[in-house]
Formats: C-alpha cells, structure tokens, sequence
C-alpha cells in the first residue's frame, strides 16, 4: 500500500471524494481495506443527513414493534420502497450499549437539513431521544441546523442544539402554533449555541412575544460574532440600534414596521441586505448616514402603496455611500402597481441579476419600451438575470420589440434568463432583424448571447405566427432552451426551436 494512505488528511479526501460521486459502496469497501480508515470514512458518510431515519436504523431491530403502532409508543415511519412504509413503535428502550452505537453516529454528523425531516416522527420518540441524551446533546459536534418543523415538534428543536452550532435555519411555514413555544425556542439559542454565525428564521409570525423574544436572542448572542442575521421579524427599539452596528456583519434581513424607519447603517462588511416594508410603512424612506463599503446585493419587499420614489431614494443614498460600482444584485418586490423610474438604475454598471416584480392586477403599468432596455443594457453590460414587472399579461399599452430585444441580445453577453413585456408582434419580420440595431447592421447580433429561459406570462402567440417567432427567437437568442408562460401556443413555439436546432445540427 501507498505510504501516501498512511497520511490521515490524504485518507480523509478520499473518502470525502467517494461520497460526494455518490460511491458510498465504494467508501464502505475502501474503510474494510484498514482499520485507521474506518473512522474517516464514517465522518464521510454521517456529516451531512437530510433526515433523522438512517440514524434511527442503527439500533437494533428488537428495540422495534414488529405490529402497528398504538396510541401511547413513540413512532416512526420506516421506508421499504418509494411507495411503501411501515409505521413502528418503540418496544423498549435501548441499552447502554445500544445507545452507545446510536451516539458513535450521531456525533459524526455536522450538518442537518431537510424539508419537514422531523414530520417521520411522533412526540413521543422526540421525548424518547431527550431522555436518552438528558445529559448530553443529542449531537455534540453539530455546525449547521437547517430544519422546517412541523406541527409541535417545534418544541423539540433545542434537542437538536449543541454548542459548536455556528448556523441555525429554521422555516416555520405553515406552522399555527401558540407563539409562546416559538418564542421559547428561539430564546434557548444564544445559550445552547453561544458561537453562532448565522441566524435565519423564517415565516414567524408577528406579535410583541415574537418581537421580544428575536430581540432578546439578538442582544444575548455574541455580537462580534454574528456573519449572518436574517430574521422575520420586527425588533424591538435596543435591538434596532444593535444591529445596524454589528461589526462583522455581513448579511442582514430586516423587517421595518408602520411608524420606524431605517436608521443609518454603520455596517463596512455588509454585503447583502433585504428590508422588508410594512404595509403602512413609506418604504420611500432611507436612512442617511449609512456607511456601506463593500454592498453586493439589496432587496426590498414593500406591501405599501407607497412606493413611487424609492429608487430614486436608494440611488441617492447608494451614491453618497460609493457603492454604485460593487452593487451587483437588486431584487425589488411589491403587490402594488407601479411604474419605476428606470432611469435611476443607470449608475449600477457592475449589475448582474436586476429583478423589479409589480402587481398587474388592476391593469398593467409596465412601461418597459425599447428605450429603456437599451437604455439599461447600454449600462449593465454584465447582467445576467433580468426581470421587469410581473409575469407578462394579456393587455399592455407598450413593450419592447425586436429592436429593443436585439441590443439586449448584443450588449448583455452573458444574459441567461430573461422577464419583460414585449410585442409578439415584432418578431414576425426576420427578414429585417438584421437591421434592427441603431449602431450597426448585420454584425450587431451577437452569435454568443447565453439567454436560455425567457418568461412570458400571458402574452399570446397566434397559431399561425408559432413557425416565424420560433425562428426569430432562435436568431436572437440562439442558445434558448425554454420558456415559461401560461398558455397562448408557446409550447409549439419551443418545439419549434428545438426542432430547428436537431435540423441545423444533424
């Protein structure tokens, strides 16, 4: 045997190699070669599970009911194929020496996330497991927690906790349960998981209990620590003025209520921010003052109808703060209608994903026209996501044309996925495309253009047209693969492409 396998870190890579390509039959055939690599190729296979079912597999089969289960034994699902499980019940509980296997996994694992993972089990095996770690976490060497609880389970997340917890994600999406149990978990945060590094909690609901008790957790956790904090919830007026000053922080979500404002920001190392506006609140307003050196990406969610001047707000204050050439990513969404001023987008040269989503409910007020989309490609020559105004509708007074979509197709190089208003019926003159640029003629398509998905919503194709669009589309954006629309003849329209292509390439 090499003497190079004789080097635990060169074994651990290996055995890291073999179960991230899915070789976990090699992995286990490697670990039978020699005992000293048994140990890392166990911490291979056990560091990330998405589910609690493999781990509870390891105790022996006795500990199990054979029958179904009744109302008093903790259960389980356990899965004999993709249709089919079996509920069982605990019989007893596990030895010492069973639960010394239990723990000889448990203890290997660092990251657990799924969906729901904890919906397989009963109240009564979370009351089981607590009791058999009564004195010690259930997994002591736990790093990251990404778990949506469902039902009262909830209440058993800290049996998850453990103290070399650096990130938590919790989901509570559809969950109606009283808020003092959610309020309870989150305080036990700060002093199960004293290192934390990353909080996210998402879909609490709001109340002064929820509000008390994320303020509460924010102000006891370790304030130098803190890389990630992005909570759904209001804060309280102390924990307001803690967070725009968290020296390291770099990631932040806030939620901004009727009658509170952003105050200035004092953050060099935020990169990401995401406010979330009230529905009564002026999502207008934004502080002054704010220092921020190193911004990458914003997001605004507003349910106000109050919206009309926020990015001319957001450009002043970005300007002042000279982050108009690291700002990369603007998402900005609100269930009103609304008609933005685009213009003020321009000094964002560095954008690669620019997404302005508005309601078209009561008619559509997308003014997206060939001037703007030259106007924006001409300035964001590395965008590469782009969606203006909600899912394109039926009725619309303007839109962009061809002309408007060849000069996105030539400035923006690397644009792959793609949402505007446009008019079908400029795409039926290919014969002319090749002059639809106001700078050059045929030479100004760009052959290399990546867009591969374009959003169409509601715009309509007629049956007639499918042949002449699909062959524009193609010549514009060559690389196409899909589109995404209601209805209106556009699945034709993709076959139509792809048809063209098999042909062009055979």
């Amino acid at each position: 045997m090499h003497t190079c396998l004789n080097v635990d870190e060169i074994v651990r890579l290996i055995a890291g190699e073999l179960v991230a390509s899915e070789a976990k039959v090699t992995a286990v055939t490697f670990a039978c070669c020699r005992k000293g690599y048994e140990d890392p190729v166990l911490d291979a296979l056990w560091k990330t599970q998405r589910e609690l079912l493999p781990l509870l597999k390891s105790l022996p089969g006795d500990v199990w009911n054979d029958v179904g289960c009744t109302v008093s034994a903790p259960t389980t699902h356990f899965y004999l194929s993709l249709n089919t499980s079996v509920r069982k019940t605990f019989k007893r509980l596990p030895t010492t020496p069973e639960w010394a296997r239990f723990r000889k996994y448990a203890r290997r694992m660092r990251q657990l996330r799924g969906l729901c993972i904890l919906d397989d089990l009963s109240k009564e095996v979370f009351s089981v497991l607590q009791l058999c770690a009564i004195n010690e976490s259930l997994f002591p060497n736990m790093r990251s927690l990404n778990l949506w609880p469902a039902g009262k389970s909830i209440s058993f997340v800290p049996l998850f906790l453990s103290p070399r917890i650096t990130v938590i994600s919790i989901t509570c999406f559809g969950l109606n349960l009283p808020k003092p149990m959610i309020a309870s978990m989150i305080a036990a945060f700060p002093t199960l998981c004293p290192n934390l590094q990353e909080i996210t909690l998402q879909f609490l609901p709001r109340g002064p209990m929820i509000t008390a008790a994320v303020s509460g957790m924010l102000l006891a956790s370790n304030r130098n620590g803190l890389r990630r904090f992005r909570v759904d919830s209001p804060l309280t007026e102390e924990a307001r003025q803690v967070v725009y000053k968290l020296p390291n922080l770099r990631d932040l979500s806030v939620v901004i209520e009727k009658d509170s404002s952003l105050p200035p920001v004092v953050l060099p190392n935020l990169t990401s921010l995401t406010i979330k506006y009230g529905d009564d609140n002026d999502s207008s307003r934004v502080s002054h003052g704010t220092t921020l050196e190193n911004f990458g990406a914003v997001t605004f969610h507003s349910g106000s109808e109050q919206i009309g001047g926020l990015l001319e707000a957001f450009e002043r204050l970005t300007l002042a703060a000279s982050t108009q050439n690291t700002l990369s990513e603007l998402y900005l969404y609100t269930s009103s209608p609304w008609n933005p001023n685009y213009a003020s987008l321009l000094p964002f040269i560095q954008m690669t994903a620019l997404v302005i989503d508005f309601s078209c409910l009561d008619g559509c007020s997308s003014t997206v026209n060939d001037d703007v989309i030259t106007n924006l490609a001409r300035a964001m020559p590395k965008l590469g996501f782009l969606k203006l105004g909600h899912l394109p509708c039926r009725e619309f007074p303007t839109g962009v044309t061809a002309k408007g979509l060849v000069v996105l197709a030539r400035h923006c190089p690397t644009l792959s996925s793609l949402r505007i208003h446009f008019r079908v019926d400029s795409l039926c003159a290919p014969p002319t495309i090749s002059g639809l640029s106001p700078d050059a003629g045929p030479s100004a398509l760009r052959r290399d253009c990546a867009l591969k998905y374009l959003e169409v919503g509601e715009i309509p194709v007629p049956e007639e047209l499918v042949s002449v669009v699909a062959l524009t589309l193609s010549h514009i954006f060559p690389r196409i693969e899909g589109i995404d629309c209601d209805d209106g003849n556009w699945d034709k329209v993709v076959k139509a492409i792809r048809d063209s292509r098999e042909v062009v390439e055979y």
